[in-house]
């Protein structure tokens, strides 16, 4: 398929949870890539979520992976169901790009991308938001030397848990739920697309309550059985041997601690919450550079002293919830046959680390991450359609 990609690339999204929405809307934007059908276990939520977004086509499942003229899976269920429906696909010689986590279990993860290979399919998973404006300019600081040889990195997510928000917030406290599977791999792929692959990892965890309370909508004071720790600390070393730290926990009730931080020989970058909803895991936000000579980063004409954080003008494009983007990259990859940025490869990594962090506490305090992964290359400035995006961002700035 790879050598015969047509111009525009036929999607079938399978899971029409609230997640798609800002995937559909993100991928209208693009003419490379089309949504032709959407399937989910509920017939009516497919079709409404067809005419909402102009879909052609609802229908189930089955109909949807067995459809020859698809070429490629957004597979948008739950996590448990992640492996079996992107499996299903490969086998229906299609292309898969999947929500986080991956998969929910290793063996399933090699699997995957043993088939995928075998059958010259590609895989793309999610997050993609080191894809983003203000994390490709982080990693341009880095390759640039804004900080020297990094040598740290820290990250801290403390929320009190998804039942707030979420109407239906019960898959968070299962298997394959909880803080780490859940946030983690926004942080993780970032530490990786910036400071390169984990070498081995370390951790502990524990859980506030057995039960909690639904806080929204209508089964607003349903109780829900808690099943996975969700309070998850962590530290890491990467095979360059930059050490680092990470905290993801569902059972702190407030936080002033930065989001994410990079350290390095002459300075630091940050990554601070661009809004009280918001933090490093989404495309928008500032990027806070501190160093013995900031001149050269900042967009102030007359930067302060040392002493003080700068804030770094940004270049790039997908400055706001650009949430699929990571699929216009798969597209674009198989029709220019090149490696695709957020890959299966990379998310198995990031889940393989997530996997030897939940295991640590009881197995050992040192657990050896066996994969490794490509690091991305950077989203050039000349990315299709990424003008298209500024402009959209330039009119909704207004």
């Amino acid at each position: 398929m790879t050598g015969d990609a047509p111009k525009t690339f036929r999607v079938g999204l399978v899971g029409c949870g609230r997640i798609s929405d800002i995937y559909l809307t993100t991928l209208a934007n693009f003419s490379e890539v089309e949504v032709v059908a959407c399937a989910s276990l509920d017939l009516e939520e497919s079709r409404a979520k067809a005419a909402q977004h102009g879909i052609a086509r609802a229908c189930s499942v089955d109909e949807v992976i067995a459809d020859t003229q698809i070429d490629c899976i957004l597979n948008l269920t739950i996590p448990a169901a992640h492996a079996d429906i992107t499996r299903r696909a490969l086998l229906a010689d299609k292309h898969v790009y999947s929500e986080k986590p991956f998969v929910t279990g290793m063996d399933e993860g090699r699997e995957l991308l043993e088939l995928a290979e075998a059958r010259g399919l590609k895989l793309g998973n999610a997050p993609d938001t080191f894809l983003g404006g203000r994390w490709q300019t982080v990693r341009r600081l880095i390759d640039e030397g804004a900080i020297g040889r990094p040598t740290g990195v820290f990250a801290h997510v403390g929320t009190h848990g998804t039942e707030r928000h979420h109407p239906n917030p019960d898959f968070y406290y299962q298997a394959g739920g909880g803080p780490l599977l859940d946030l983690g791999p926004y942080y993780l792929t970032a530490m990786v697309f910036c400071l390169g692959p984990i070498a081995r990892v370390a951790g502990m965890a524990n859980r506030a309550f057995d039960r909690r309370q639904i806080e929204n909508g209508p089964r607003y004071g349903e109780w829900m059985d808690v099943q996975i720790d969700t309070h998850s600390l962590s530290m890491i070393e990467f095979e360059t041997g930059a050490i680092g730290s990470m905290t993801m926990s569902f059972d702190i009730w407030d936080s002033e601690t930065p989001r994410f931080e990079i350290y390095g020989e002459t300075g630091v970058i940050s990554i601070p919450d661009p809004d009280p909803v918001h933090g490093a895991n989404d495309f928008h936000g500032p990027v806070w550079l501190r160093t013995q000579d900031t001149s050269r980063w900042s967009h102030q004409p007359r930067p302060k002293a040392r002493e003080d954080w700068q804030v770094v003008m940004n270049h790039h494009g997908f400055n706001e919830n650009s949430r699929g983007l990571g699929l216009l990259d798969l597209a674009l990859a198989v029709r220019d046959d090149r490696p695709v940025r957020a890959s299966g490869a990379l998310s198995f990594h990031v889940f393989e680390v997530m996997d030897a962090i939940a295991r640590a506490p009881q197995e050992g305090l040192y657990q050896r991450i066996e994969s490794t992964c490509p690091v991305p290359e950077p989203l050039p400035e000349t990315f299709p359609a990424s003008e298209t995006i500024r402009a959209h961002e330039a009119a909704n700035a207004h």
